[in-house]
């Protein structure tokens, strides 16, 4: 739509019923935005917005209120990703220093993104599949198990427990000789390099060398593989609570939520979307309602952004899910600001390990 003024009555209709949850009427915009032409001017443009189905009426005797399209149109064309303010970028600081490991920026993160926001907050944590291993360690268990140690480039560590064929025992020293080769054939590469590696490794290793290493490479390549399991931390379900009045019910979302799975989708969906970005930074996505796909969330709005350790490193997602009556330039700069304080510290961490 081309009209600027209307853009500018459309956009003073989303931010008052944002504000509010109260119908929008003419007079209202008139009292309350400097919109620079008479009521009859906004009447009509109000009328128009109406029959391309930007607004709608809820009832009779109300004002309008925004509906989907409305609200993908404010996003894409109206809505601007607004710097953050000096107190929330206060609040991010302190909620968020002095986190010494993954483990703890990831927690604090999802707990600062959902104080921010006002919203259900969701992280994802770095995808072993999309990292570099850093190191692997092997220390025996027993005579027949294994604890396999996957670290990655991002800090993320994860433990994997090997068990010998029935009758076979670990050798200290060969367990040893497999870790050293390990290292020196796998550090620094990625899930895609790791298979034809550990082939080649198997093909030259000594006969009794092979059963050992068999049964580490068997597990490490499950903890790597597209269908391996990734981790995710929710924070803010409250926040959907309050929201009640903005959803005809709120059970379906909130079983959705329990469901990792579908919060997976919406990181993996937002890889491939192409909904347009308008003002905002082109690894953020805005879906709303029914763009998401899910009869779960086809009243909410998922505002995602990736991030990683370096431009165009994408390692794992964040996001928030909420009402899609939201303050949505407000929600998208908390969004970006999180993701990329998450990538600096990512940087960092990579910087500081040899």
């Amino acid at each position: 739509m081309a009209d600027d003024r209307r853009l500018k009555v459309l956009s003073a209709i989303v931010t008052d019923y944002v504000r509010t949850r109260e119908p929008v009427g003419s007079r209202a915009l008139v009292e309350r935005y400097r919109l620079g032409v008479s009521p009859a001017t906004i009447r009509n443009d109000m009328a128009a917005l109406e029959d391309e189905g930007y607004i709608h009426q809820p009832h009779t005797s109300a004002g309008r209120v925004p509906t989907e399209k409305g609200y993908r149109l404010f996003v894409d064309e109206v809505a601007r990703v607004k710097p953050l303010s000096a107190p929330e970028r206060r609040a991010i600081t302190a909620l968020l220093s002095g986190a010494v490991d993954l483990e703890q920026v990831v927690a604090r993160t999802v707990r600062a993104l959902a104080q921010l926001t006002g919203q259900l907050a969701v992280v994802e944590y770095p995808s072993l599949r999309r990292t570099a291993l850093r190191h692997l360690e092997l220390v025996a268990l027993g005579p027949t198990r294994v604890l396999l140690v996957i670290i990655t480039d991002t800090g993320r560590v994860e433990q994997r427990t090997v068990s010998m064929p029935a009758g076979r025992v670990v050798d200290p020293l060969v367990l040893e000789s497999l870790r050293t080769r390990m290292n020196a054939a796998l550090v620094g590469r990625i899930a895609a390099d790791v298979v034809p590696i550990l082939t080649s490794l198997a093909e030259r290793a000594p006969e009794e060398d092979r059963l050992l290493l068999t049964a580490v490479a068997d597990e490490l390549i499950k903890a790597l593989r597209p269908d391996g399991e990734e981790r995710i931390v929710v924070a803010g379900t409250a926040n959907l609570a309050r929201a009640t009045p903005d959803f005809s019910s709120l059970g379906p979302l909130l079983d959705a939520v329990e469901e990792q799975v579908v919060l997976l989708r919406l990181f993996t969906d937002d890889s491939a979307s192409g909904l347009s970005r308008s003002g905002a930074s082109a690894d953020m996505r805005v879906s709303i309602g029914s763009e998401n796909h899910d009869d779960a969330l086809s009243e909410a709005s998922v505002v995602t952004a990736s991030y990683g350790a370096g431009a165009g490193d994408v390692v794992a997602h964040l996001g928030i899910i909420g009402p899609t009556r939201m303050d949505y330039p407000a929600t998208m700069a908390a969004v970006r600001a999180v993701a990329r304080y998450l990538s600096r510290f990512l940087a960092e961490t990579d910087d500081a390990i040899p």
